[in-house]
């Protein structure tokens, strides 16, 4: 969908439309990514708890993970907010701060619907279906599609809302999905354990548990898009074509990375289903197999990167200048498509293990230590500009992507998965 929104944009409205639109973009997914992060939790408890013969509790779970989502869109909406009324801090140029403001506030009221999607999608994925939202995510794409351009351009009995137009798509594509997820949810028997008749419906101690995993867990998403946030605000100090020649080759990136993302959770689910049989050759095969998978996955998607950069970049914008600025870039993001793949199913396979803290305090060191702060001198005191910052960024994803796996290894071995079993 992403992609969709940076391509439409582009074309239609050039590099100032898309500098506005990374902008708003990465501001409200920076604060969404403390949710979409948490809530991720929630596919490996729920496999723990299946493989465990708890399915007749499992109510309790969805209950307060409804609970934690609500929460979760409250407390990030005033956030959200708070963010609107100081935009100014960001110190972005004049032509994209007002439409950039424009589209952040659109995004984040959207924010409730995504949140919502997401819990209910974590607990399908925890019931090993995840075709299911797979299917929906391509029905929301499609529709992504068609409103984008309907309402940038005003197309037949839509309104022409220019660049707002891509945001409020982007509000009713999550409303759409959300629905019909929950309305096959409600209708399917393979969920009905979801819904029983006890009366009560708030499990305090349950929605305790879960922010106590989840926090930590947003904190590692929250890390690592904040500082590829806080890349695309130093690309606005640079100049409006480095800032639009990011948002195209981070968006690139991106969509690898989404892959990459859904193996980890794949791995996740898998290795949390392990913990619940308690088996830790299972850990270890599952937890491997998602690391061999990503490899694999992510080594591809290099070549083509480097092979086919200009085909790519073309698909997005028809300016010279942006695309000589993006050509440097797109060649660093091939470059760490394999820390980037490695580092994210390591995220995803500890968290399966329910080992969040480690991870997190690993993930701040490897962005806001190391990554944010070589990009800072690299990019303004060496003067290599956006080709600098992006290099500060490779550094950050692979430290993480090696301490991850180490993490995992070593917590991998049969000793240490014997002992978190007795736990």
């Amino acid at each position: 969908m992403a992609v969709t929104d940076n391509i439409i944009v582009g074309r239609l409205l050039g590099s100032e439309g898309l500098a506005a639109s990374g902008i708003g973009n990465s501001l409200a997914f920076l604060l969404a990514s403390l949710a979409s992060g948490g809530l991720s939790v929630l596919g490996p408890m729920v496999a723990k708890k299946l493989s465990e013969g708890q399915e007749n509790k499992i109510y309790i779970l969805f209950r307060a993970a409804c609970t934690v989502a609500i929460i979760y869109s409250l407390f990030l909406s005033i956030v959200g907010l708070m963010v609107y009324h100081y935009f100014d801090v960001f110190n972005q140029p004049i032509t994209v701060k007002e439409n950039a403001k424009s589209i952040f506030l659109i995004i984040i009221g959207s924010n409730i619907f995504m949140f919502s999607f997401l819990c209910l999608k974590q607990f399908i994925d925890g019931y090993s279906k995840p075709e299911i939202s797979m299917y929906i995510t391509i029905l929301g794409l499609i529709s992504n599609a068609f409103l984008n351009y309907g309402l940038i351009t005003g197309y037949g009995i839509l309104p022409e809302l220019g660049i707002n137009g891509a945001a409020v798509a982007t509000l009713f594509v999550r409303l759409i999905m959300f629905l019909v997820l929950l309305i096959f949810i409600l209708n399917s028997k393979t969920f009905k354990a979801l819904f029983s008749e006890n009366k009560r419906y708030l499990y305090l101690e349950e929605v305790k548990t879960i922010f106590e995993k989840a926090i930590p867990s947003g904190l590692q998403f929250f890390f690592e898009i904040a500082a590829f946030s806080t890349a695309v605000i130093m690309m606005g100090w640079i100049s409006t074509e480095a800032l639009a020649a990011h948002q195209i080759a981070i968006n690139v990136a991106s969509t690898t990375y989404m892959m990459a993302t859904g193996i980890a959770y794949a791995g996740g689910i898998r290795v949390g289903d392990a913990w619940g049989l308690k088996n830790s050759d299972r850990v270890k095969t599952s937890g491997f197999s998602a690391y061999f998978l990503v490899f694999i996955f992510m080594t591809c998607c290099m070549l083509g990167i480097y092979v086919f950069d200009k085909e790519l970049l073309t698909f997005y914008i028809d300016d010279q200048k942006v695309i000589n600025a993006a050509i440097p870039l797109l060649a660093i993001a091939a470059i760490f498509q394999l820390s980037d793949g490695i580092q994210v199913v390591g995220l995803g396979v500890l968290r399966g293990l329910q080992d969040v803290k480690i991870p997190t305090a690993i993930t701040f060191v490897a962005y806001w230590i190391l990554a944010l702060p070589i990009a800072y001198i690299l990019g303004f005191h060496f003067k290599l500009g956006a080709v600098g910052i992006w290099w500060g960024l490779l550094i950050g994803l692979t430290f993480s992507a090696a301490a991850l796996y180490i993490r995992f290894k070593i917590f991998s071995k049969k000793k240490n998965l014997e002992r978190l079993f007795k736990s």
